[in-house]
């Protein structure tokens, strides 16, 4: 690919020998210039493809000019802190035998001055986008210099919402001579982003979400409920099998609670999300690598930027909330060519995000049991459905099997038919004395009837007080 010496042996130290796919069209493609839009799958080697050739330009410049130049020349920008720190470790190997390239690392949760410090002199810096714009507003990094942008992960980027950081990072540095963008795919949003940020950009599209990942084993079991889901867990963890698993929670409670809960049973286990200090994330991970943690209980800030080869299990014990998610959880096994297992527990409610899955990634993830962990059987609600193990019964719910009539034969009541009206004896109203009432009446016809206004003093508007033997008016209620 006529790459630079130093360059050259760097990828030798570190034994690559022939390229992938995506770094045999992405290298030389990016070498030639211009904008350039990649699409390749998880563990395919995305890193390498923009690392090599903006390396190979930095090595081929006078390395003086480098260390005296005012901000970096190259720019990657990162979704999370996990994948910038990948980066940077990757770019520091590729740079080991080349001398002036400095490569810096700007991301959230670490201090300030110790990232100030860094970026002096810094050729290469990868940062997240919050706090590389938090230092070129505070005048303490300058972009006006960058020559090569590269936008890593950018499907994931717009999920975060860097959307607008982009927009104002680009603005910064639109002197540059190239911009590299890397997705998973080239969704509508992905070209709505790169149309502000390219300019007539080539594509390389060597992935689709609908790609199988033949070097992964995929398994979906249903369950019944949380102790259920505790049950397959432990056993796929008791696999001797097993080098090292990654396990997926929904929330970042849920993964220390089920880290604790491993790490007391005897599992060498630890959690991983967004809400811990980086130092604690940084040191957790480099655990990982060094084969101290052997489960890593995480949320999906570790779905993009872990690239740990002993990795061979990952364990979906709670669903990803968004279905795209799904295919870079189980891309952290089975990198580079390896093979992996990922599981995936759900319980019958979840299925609208096991069909959403299925959908995206147009592929059926077909439903598997373990001896004595059956899911119990489930019946099948009004409403309709397919029994195709998903929880659903095999015919639907009736109430008889041969249609209701009310014609056929007259209701009974024990033995005997119901009675008519007609066969009711009629009633008789004078077989009892009548009623009777008190002798004495209420009122006397004899007894003066008594006027509004004797006696009393009344002499509201409508009464009478003369002897008029009408009755009273009642229109003063």
């Amino acid at each position: 690919m006529g790459l630079a010496q130093p360059l050259l042996g760097a990828i030798e130290a570190l034994g690559f020998t022939t390229p992938t796919p995506v770094q045999a069209q992405a290298v030389p493609a990016a070498m030639l210039g211009g904008d350039w839009m990649v699409s390749s799958k998880t563990g395919s080697g995305k890193t390498a493809a923009f690392l090599i050739p903006t390396l190979n330009v930095l090595m081929n410049e006078d390395t003086s000019k480098l260390s005296h130049a005012v901000g970096p020349r190259i720019l990657v920008l990162c979704p999370t802190r996990e994948l910038a720190a990948q980066v940077s470790t990757d770019a520091i190997n590729l740079v080991k035998q080349a001398r002036g390239i400095r490569i810096a690392t700007v991301v959230g949760g670490m201090p300030f001055p110790k990232q100030i410090a860094s970026l002096k002199g810094a050729a290469v810096v990868i940062a997240t986008p919050g706090r590389l714009l938090d230092l070129a507003n505070r005048r303490q990094l300058r972009l006006d210099n960058v020559a090569c942008l590269v936008v890593d992960e950018a499907d994931r980027m717009l999920d975060l919402g860097f959307a607008e950081d982009l927009e104002a990072i680009h603005d910064l540095c639109r002197s540059r001579s190239q911009t590299l963008m890397f997705s998973a795919t080239f969704a509508p949003r992905i070209m709505q982003l790169a149309s502000s940020l390219m300019n007539e950009p080539g594509r390389l599209e060597l992935a689709t979400a609908q790609d199988k990942h033949s070097e992964i084993t995929q398994t979906l079991h249903w369950v019944d409920g949380f102790a259920h889901k505790r049950k397959l867990l432990a056993h796929w963890l008791a696999d001797t099998s097993i080098d090292q698993a990654l396990v997926f929670t929904s929330t970042q409670a849920d993964a220390d609670l089920l880290a604790g809960e491993l790490e007391a049973e005897g599992h060498a286990a630890a959690a991983l999300h967004g809400a811990m200090p980086q130092a604690v994330r940084n040191r957790r991970l480099k655990s990982l690598r060094d084969g101290r943690i052997r489960v890593l209980v995480a949320t999906d800030v570790a779905a993009r930027g872990i690239d740990v080869p002993t990795i061979s299990h990952v364990i979906n014990f709670g669903l990803p909330m968004k279905a795209e998610d799904y295919v870079h959880r189980i891309g952290r096994t089975g990198r580079a060519g390896r093979s992996g297992i990922a599981v995936t527990l759900a319980e019958y409610r979840d299925r609208s995000k096991i069909m959403a899955i299925e959908r995206y990634t147009q592929q059926r993830l077909a439903p598997s049991e373990i001896l004595g962990l059956e899911p119990k059987p489930q019946v099948r609600r009004e409403g309709g459905g397919r029994n195709d193990g998903r929880g659903f019964g095999d015919k639907p719910r009736s109430f008889s099997d041969k249609p209701r009539s009310f014609g056929d034969k007259p209701r009974s009541f024990g033995d005997k038919p119901r009675p008519t009206f007609g066969d009711r004896p009629a009633r008789s109203f004078g077989d009892s004395a009548p009623r009777t009432f008190d002798a004495k009446p209420r009122f006397s016809a004899d007894a003066p009837r008594r006027q509004f206004g004797e006696g009393s003093g009344d002499s509201r508007p409508g009464r009478s007080s003369s002897g008029d033997s009408r009755p009273p008016r009642r229109d003063d209620r």
